[in-house]
């Protein structure tokens, strides 16, 4: 059964809310020497059929940025929907990894870019695409990242650009950049909850199984060492405990006494199956449900607090305010189905 998903919305300039009746284009760009995976991120995401979204799901284009013959990296020839002319229709253009971040950017594509964006166009760069974004000027005054590796050079041959280090994605201006690889499947993920909301995201998030939502702001660079298995199955049965028990008060000691461990010994082998201390990972969970109470319920903010173990309706907009750069009453305007 198809779900009753609205049709997406965009913010304006003046700040509203503006309904499409179309369903959103998503162009991708091709050229010789293609990133396979980043484009492959996109097809995922925005190329993909799927039935359970209803009618109003993306639809999707290739366009070519060479004439001839276009090989993705593996020897993969490319076969496209189109030319540059493509991105004049284009709600979102997706620009997969650049083949070479000293590789010239045809003029051609930069001025298709810019007037794309004029006129409205959201435009998302994945890794290393970021420098297209850069040669056009889009992002000219701007905050911007990119893979760790290319950040230096970035902020090197594009002063006026703000490089933001070590984040996963950055939005502003309806310009998206992202991270290393992977960090593109983040912002995609992103890009589908602000078009069709926090439901539908999750539903692609678990056919992708994946995590249904890491914040841009979540640092890039993370040492995680591989869990051993039989603690990750001795954990299991705790973290099952925690979601369903999220609002109650959980101190190392409480959960080391749960597990038949020593404090030392539990802190250790949480971080190792889950590379955060045990209170990040409650207050990310403790964030995550209530996210979804905002988005799923019309409860009030002191009530949605006592349901995921906040004090009260101040530390959760303290939280949400520090971590998701959103209040509470902001995240259910932008997500929530019930919006007006």
């Amino acid at each position: 059964m198809a779900l009753p998903f609205k049709p997406p919305t965009f913010l304006t300039e003046n700040g509203q809310n503006m309904t499409i009746s179309h369903s959103p284009l998503a162009v991708v760009l091709a050229y010789d020497g293609l990133c396979t995976f980043e484009f492959g991120v996109a097809v995922e995401f925005f190329g993909l059929p799927r039935p359970e979204m209803d009618e109003g799901w993306y639809r999707f284009a290739v366009a070519a940025v060479d004439e001839g013959e276009m090989r993705a990296l593996g020897g993969i020839r490319l076969m496209t929907d189109g030319g540059l002319d493509l991105l004049s229709v284009a709600d979102t253009i997706v620009v997969p990894g650049w083949r070479g971040a000293e590789m010239p950017v045809p003029d051609m594509l930069c001025e298709a870019l810019r007037q794309a964006h004029a006129r409205g166009c959201r435009i998302m760069s994945i890794c290393s695409g970021v420098f297209v974004l850069a040669a056009a000027g889009l992002l000219d005054g701007k905050k911007a990242t990119t893979h760790w590796r290319y950040t230096e050079r970035l902020q090197q041959r594009y002063p006026a650009i703000s490089v933001v280090e070590d984040v996963l994605y950055l939005e502003q201006d309806n310009v998206m950049t992202s991270a290393g690889s992977a960090a593109g499947i983040d912002l995609c993920l992103h890009v589908v909850r602000l078009d069709f909301g926090l439901d539908a995201a999750n539903i692609v998030a678990r056919r992708l199984v994946v995590q249904p939502h890491r914040d841009g702001a979540q640092k890039q660079q993370i040492e995680r060492p591989v869990a051993r298995d039989r603690e990750s199955l001795r954990l299991g049965s705790l973290f099952d405990y925690l979601h369903q028990n999220i609002a109650e008060n959980h101190t190392v000691a409480s959960l080391a006494k749960r597990m038949d461990m020593s404090e030392r010994t539990f802190l250790r082998r949480f971080q190792e199956a889950t590379g955060k201390t045990p209170a990040r990972w409650l207050l990310d969970e403790r964030l995550s449900q209530a996210q979804h109470y905002l988005v799923t319920t019309r409860i009030n903010m002191e009530s949605v607090a006592e349901r995921v173990g906040f004090a009260n309706g101040k530390t959760l907009r303290r939280h949400f305010q520090r971590y998701l750069a959103s209040s509470p009453l902001a995240w259910r305007k932008k997500f929530s189905p019930h919006r007006e």
